[in-house]
C-alpha cells in the first residue's frame, strides 16, 4: 500500500514540475522588449511601433507628442514595445533610425519627417518589408505613406495672418511687417507661409523682410529679426510674423536687445509652447496657434495599434493629395488663442495648468486675465 501511495505521488510531483516549466517558457516567450525594441508576444497580439520625431528644438515634441502616444499606446496595447527616436534635425540620421527600428522589427512607423522630400527614402525601405507608414504632423511629399495625420496647416497661417493684421489695424498701425518663417525643408512651413500670405498680401501691410528659418532654430530666427532690424531700422516695421513659438521667441529676443519693447510690436506664434503663453499675459506676444496636440498623438496611436495588431483600422475623415497619392487623412482644426482666451483653451483642455502658467512674476497677469 505505501509503495502504491509513493509512486502516485512521485507522478502527481512529476507532472506538477512539467506544468511549471511550461508556464516559465511562456512567460520568456512574451517577456523582454523593453524599450530594445523586440517584439513581445502574449494574448495582447502586440508588437513594436516605431515613433520617429524631427526636433527638440520645438518643445512640443518632448513635453507633449511623445508622452501623449506612448501613454494612449500602453492603455490599448500593454504589450506593445515603441521603439522612440528624436533626430534633431539630421535627415540623414533619421533614416538611419527608420533603418535601425525595421531592423529591431517595427510593424508601423509613425514618421515626422525632418524632410518632406527625402523621407520618401524611407517609406520606400518600409515598404519593401510590408510595414504601413503614418505620416505624423508633417506631410511626407511623394511618396506611397499610408496615412496622415496633422491639422489644417494652411489655416493655421491664415488664422496667424488674420490676428496679425487685425491687431495692426485695430491698433491704427501702417507700415510694413516682418516675416520669419519655418524650416524650409518642412512641408507645414510652406503652408503655414502660404496661409499667411493669403491674407496679408492684400490687407495693405507691406513685407518689408522675409525670411525661411533653417531648422526651426529660435537662435537663427534671432539672427534673421537683428538682421532685419539692421536692414529698415528699428521703426521700420509693426509687425512680425512669426511661424512658431520658437521662432516668435528668438524675434522677441532680438527686439529687446536692440531697445525695441515688443510689446508695442504685435508678434505671432504657434504651438502653444508655455514659455510663450507666458509672453502673451506679460504682453510681449501677441498671438500663438493652439494645436490639440493630444488629440493628434492619441489618434497616431490607436491608428498605429490597430496596424501593428493586424486590426480594422478607425476609419478617416478625409484624404489629402501628397503629389503622389491621395492619402487617407485625420485633419484636426487649430484654434487662434490671444490672452482674452487662454483659459477657455489651453486651460480647459489640460494643456497647460494654472499652476506651470502662473508662476512668479506672471501671477498678477493671469489673475488679470481672469486664470486662477
Amino acid at each position: 500500500m505505501s509503495r502504491h501511495w509513493f509512486i502516485a505521488v512521485a507522478a502527481a510531483l512529476v507532472g506538477a514540475f512539467a506544468l511549471a516549466l511550461a508556464s516559465c517558457g511562456g512567460d520568456d516567450d512574451s517577456g523582454g522588449g523593453g524599450g530594445g525594441g523586440s517584439s513581445s508576444g502574449g494574448g495582447g497580439g502586440g508588437g513594436s511601433i516605431a515613433l520617429l520625431l524631427p526636433e527638440s528644438k520645438t518643445a512640443r515634441y518632448e513635453s507633449q507628442d511623445r508622452p501623449n502616444f506612448e501613454k494612449k499606446v500602453k492603455e490599448l496595447c500593454s504589450d506593445c514595445d515603441i521603439i522612440y527616436s528624436n533626430v534633431d534635425q539630421d535627415a540623414a540620421k533619421q533614416q538611419q533610425q527608420a533603418e535601425a527600428a525595421i531592423t529591431k522589427g517595427a510593424k508601423v512607423l509613425v514618421l515626422d519627417p525632418v524632410d518632406a522630400a527625402s523621407a520618401g527614402a524611407i517609406v520606400n525601405r518600409a515598404k519593401q518589408s510590408k510595414i504601413p507608414v503614418i505620416s505624423y504632423d508633417r506631410l511626407i511629399t511623394d511618396a506611397d505613406i499610408d496615412y496622415y495625420i496633422s491639422f489644417d496647416n494652411a489655416k493655421v497661417g491664415k488664422l496667424q495672418g488674420d490676428a496679425l493684421v487685425k491687431k495692426l489695424k485695430d491698433d491704427g498701425k501702417k507700415g510694413s511687417i516682418v516675416m520669419i518663417n519655418g524650416a524650409p525643408t518642412d512641408n507645414n512651413a510652406k503652408l503655414f507661409k502660404e496661409g499667411a500670405h493669403s491674407v496679408i498680401d492684400s490687407s495693405g501691410f507691406k513685407v518689408a523682410k522675409e525670411y525661411d528659418t533653417p531648422d526651426w532654430s529660435p537662435d537663427k530666427a534671432q539672427q534673421e529679426m537683428e538682421q532685419a532690424i539692421t536692414a529698415i531700422g528699428k521703426g521700420g516695421f509693426v509687425g512680425v510674423y512669426a511661424a512658431n513659438d520658437g521662432t516668435a521667441g528668438g524675434a522677441i529676443a532680438a527686439m529687446k536687445g536692440n531697445g525695441i519693447d515688443p510689446k508695442t510690436i504685435a508678434t505671432t506664434g504657434q504651438d502653444a509652447e508655455l514659455a510663450a503663453i507666458q509672453r502673451i499675459l506679460a504682453g510681449e506676444q501677441y498671438m500663438t496657434v493652439y494645436k490639440a496636440i493630444k488629440p493628434e498623438a492619441e489618434q497616431a496611436a490607436e491608428l498605429a495599434v490597430a496596424l501593428a495588431k493586424g486590426e480594422t483600422p478607425p476609419e478617416t475623415t478625409e484624404k489629402v493629395n501628397n503629389g503622389m497619392k491621395d492619402v487617407p487623412s485625420f485633419i484636426l482644426n487649430p484654434v487662434s488663442v490671444t490672452v482674452d482666451n487662454i483659459k477657455d483653451t489651453v486651460v480647459k483642455d489640460g494643456f497647460w495648468s494654472v499652476d506651470e502658467i502662473c508662476t512668479g512674476k506672471y501671477a498678477a497677469a493671469c489673475k488679470k486675465a481672469g486664470i486662477q
